[in-house]
């Protein structure tokens, strides 16, 4: 399979409550459904009976040996329930997609990309100006046409920051308020831009040049000090005998990009924080096999509680995971007894593993070991 994608928060929305269609990727909010309505005991509750508030929202079309379904998407939901938020019983994920009754198109196996509509423009500027009769444009022109482009991606990859809510680009044309249901539960919401995560040679070669690029910039007496240094605390990061070495994986992974939100690899395989995962399970659909698809990581803990109001913060502490491991169907099946009203979308219920923090054999120096306190201290210096 293709490699990682990453999951990077994006602009934050003008209203929690934003409207928006099902090909975003975001945080938070409310379900962007390409349907009416949804059997109600799929959004409450397994454990408690609340109703859940969504946690994630991806656009996910995957194209298998002998199907190609542009029409997917999965929905993450948990529980601020106290004590359904500190159990595995208090998560629920949902997968949506179009049914594949039309004719199955033959395409190799790959995974297509995950893009938030906030990031596409509905038009190319440069199809535009083929449909204006061929006329010449000047160096001027051509030059504000890439300005332009150049402006939207900036502004697509800036941090969600509560000072940039009132500047962020509406997701879609549509209206940005609806009517809900004043019980149903709403975190803080924020789009979401993608990025490849680059291959271990990519990751060496940009760290022996950004060694050089030092070495070049200091005496050599700062040299040997510095390097001292740094080999100390190399020793101390991998060696440390009170450390699990399943979380040192999932900590280097975390540490390359800090503000990574979820990870996500169609057949691919997760990083762990924990050695035990637990069992996905085979499909309830079509009794087929599961495997891993998306992981949620705690920077996008860290992003709802910078949001959040003094009466959310205290519900979202119940939310004390490390990673949420998402398995779905591996053949992406349609068969589903629950259906749109239109029967033309199924709706089946995949398998959320959760693993929560837990103390560790001996020192517990936090700040080391637990990635979200560590975003925390970052932020405040």
């Amino acid at each position: 399979m293709g490699g990682v994608i990453l999951g990077l928060p994006g602009p934050w929305a003008d209203d929690n409550l934003e409207l928006s269609d099902h090909y975003t990727t975001k945080v938070g909010g409310l379900p962007d459904l390409p349907f009416q309505n949804v059997n109600s005991t799929l959004l409450h509750c397994s454990q408690c009976g609340s109703k859940l508030c969504l946690v994630l929202q991806i656009y996910a079309p995957v194209s298998l040996k002998r199907t190609k379904i542009d029409e997917r998407l999965l929905l993450v939901f948990g529980c601020l329930t106290p004590e359904c938020g500190s159990s595995s019983l208090g998560w629920r994920v949902l997968r949506l997609q179009k049914s594949c009754d039309q004719e199955i198109s033959k395409v190799s196996q790959e995974v297509g990309p995950l893009i938030p509509s906030t990031s596409a423009p509905k038009t190319n500027w440069w199809e535009q100006l083929d449909e204006e009769n061929d006329e010449e444009m000047d160096l001027e022109e051509l030059q504000r046409a890439f300005s332009e482009v150049a402006a939207k991606v900036s502004h697509a990859k800036t941090t969600p920051r509560k000072s940039h809510s009132k500047t962020a680009a509406k997701s879609s044309t549509l209206s940005p308020t609806r009517v809900v249901d004043v019980k149903t539960p709403v975190v803080p919401c924020f789009y979401i831009y993608t990025e490849d995560e680059p291959s271990l040679k990519d990751i060496s070669i940009c760290s022996n040049y950004a060694s050089l690029s030092i070495k070049e910039n200091q005496s050599d007496a700062e040299d040997s000090v510095q390097e001292e240094k740094w080999s100390e605390e190399g020793y101390e990061y991998d060696k440390a005998l009170t450390a699990d070495r399943t979380y040192l994986k999932f900590k280097k992974k975390l540490d390359a990009y800090p503000e990574q939100c979820f990870r996500y690899s169609f057949g691919g395989k997760p990083i762990l924080a924990r050695a035990e995962d637990g069992e996905a399970g085979k499909c309830k659909a079509c009794g087929g096999s599961r495997q891993f698809e998306v992981q949620l990581m705690p920077p996008l803990l860290y992003f709802l509680q910078e949001a959040a109001d003094e009466s959310q913060k205290q519900l979202l502490e119940a939310w004390n995971w490390m990673t949420l491991l998402v398995h779905t169907c591996s053949d992406s099946c349609s068969q589903s007894s629950e259906k749109s009203d239109d029967g033309s979308w199924i709706i089946t219920e995949e398998s959320i593993l959760v693993q929560f923090e837990k103390p560790f054999n001996g020192s517990q120096e936090v700040g080391f070991f637990f990635p979200q306190q560590e975003l925390n201290h970052r932020n405040s210096t």
